[in-house]
């Protein structure tokens, strides 16, 4: 008889891992249990980590199954520490050099509304713990001295509706949903059905910890840049050293779960902004302030027309948003009866914020950017495709040549 291949141990445990959750919840997506075993083994790994990977678990409604999830997530993971009510303070004392896996369900109560501005020190240890080496820094009366406070964890949160933008980029996004009354899942009993996944949870730790020098060492190839690769690098460096279909598995579900969090992102304003400049610039290089603000507020499902309390989006407030791309008015002559006024160029400052902040375009073969284009009439319009008369032509355009001598 042949010694079994090194990685079959693994990935038999990642098979029994799976077929826990799928035996208890229902999720949306195969890709989703692929991410939640994934990250279940990783938690058995965190001294290996640079990234400490948060799993943002949400639903729109109570009675998804959320608490469920996270109860078989407490169950497998290592050194679960689980909380729907805890201080800072109490969190910061519990993460050791070798750290539990904080879960903290109703998560919507830590960030939501009025506890919103309470819970910020708490927000800013999960945004820091996500790398290793980024501790608080507290003044220890008693002692007279500066003290560093460990924030390198791993964190689960379950809660209904969106978590903090700046913890989701974190996160590997679990956005589950109720179940039909056509999908059935076994009943979940704490008393019998704990002691077999907490027998699971230690050959998952044996298998882990056996291993933790070459998941240390791994440099998994990654289908993901920048902060999408910190947070899916631990997963799939499990999954590689797992083998057998768990290195494809985790990859597939790592672009299309990192793809889903991208397409449901909520904008911050600063960036919806940028993002309505360019649909209602169309091709322009130059648009008045006034003109600017007039086709945001008739932007089909914006917020500017009600923005600011209903007293909708001003001159002073879009300069403020917009400088924060460096992005400023200046007086520009445009064509009459416009004249010399207040307005926005798209060169160079928007056009470098489009590229940098925001999701290409849907139509990147749209026909060649032109300034205006004028009917035989001489009429000056906005689009080359509408019948709108428009003011915001530049009077001078050293980009584009003039379409009545082109």
């Amino acid at each position: 008889m042949t010694d079994p291949p090194p990685n079959a141990e693994g990935a038999a445990i990642l098979d029994r891992v799976h077929a826990v959750l799928t035996r208890y919840v229902i999720l949306p997506s195969p890709e989703m249990f692929v991410a939640v075993v994934l990250w279940i083994a990783a938690t058995h790994a965190q001294p290996a980590w640079t990234h400490a990977p948060r799993l943002v678990i949400k639903a729109p409604e109570k009675r998804c199954g959320k608490s469920r999830l996270l109860d078989l997530i407490d169950a497998i993971c290592y050194r679960a520490l689980m909380t729907v009510n805890a201080s800072t303070a109490a969190i910061f004392r519990s993460i050791t050099d070798d750290p539990p896996t904080i879960l903290l369900d109703e998560a919507d109560t830590f960030f939501g509304g009025k506890q919103a501005e309470a819970n910020e020190d708490l927000r800013g240890l999960l945004n820091a713990g996500h790398q290793r080496g980024r501790p608080a820094l507290r003044w220890n009366h008693n002692k007279n001295a500066l003290e560093e406070m460990a924030t390198f964890a791993m964190a689960a949160l379950a809660g209904i509706g969106s978590m903090p933008d700046t913890i989701e980029d974190r996160a590997v996004v679990i956005k589950i949903r109720r179940r039909t009354r056509t999908e059935k899942v076994d009943p979940f009993r704490q008393r019998r059905d704990g002691p077999p996944l907490k027998k699971l949870a230690a050959e998952l730790n044996a298998w882990i910890r056996g291993n933790l020098a070459d998941l240390e060492n791994a440099v998994p190839a990654m289908p993901l840049e920048d902060r999408a690769a910190d947070t899916w690098e631990p997963l799939i460096a499990v999954a590689d050293l797992a083998g057998g279909n768990w290195p494809a598995l985790a990859r597939e579900a790592a672009l299309a779960l990192t793809a889903a969090r991208d397409g449901d992102t909520e904008y911050s304003d600063r960036l919806r902004l940028l993002l309505d400049c360019r649909t209602v610039f169309g091709r322009f290089d130059a648009m008045p302030s006034a003109a600017l603000l007039e086709r945001l507020k008739a932007l089909p499902e914006s917020p500017w027309a009600e923005y600011n309390n209903g007293a909708g989006l001003t001159p002073m407030k879009l300069g403020v948003l917009l400088k924060e791309y460096e992005i400023y008015s200046e007086n520009i002559t445009f064509e009459a009866p416009v004249g010399r006024v207040k307005g926005f160029r798209r060169q160079p400052a928007l056009s470098d914020a489009w590229q940098r902040y925001c999701p290409p375009e849907d139509d990147p073969a749209a026909e060649p950017y032109q300034p205006y284009t004028t009917r035989p009439d001489g009429v000056r319009l906005l689009h080359p495709r509408t019948t709108e008369v428009v003011h915001p032509t530049t009077s001078t355009n050293t980009n584009q040549p003039d379409p009545r001598t082109a």
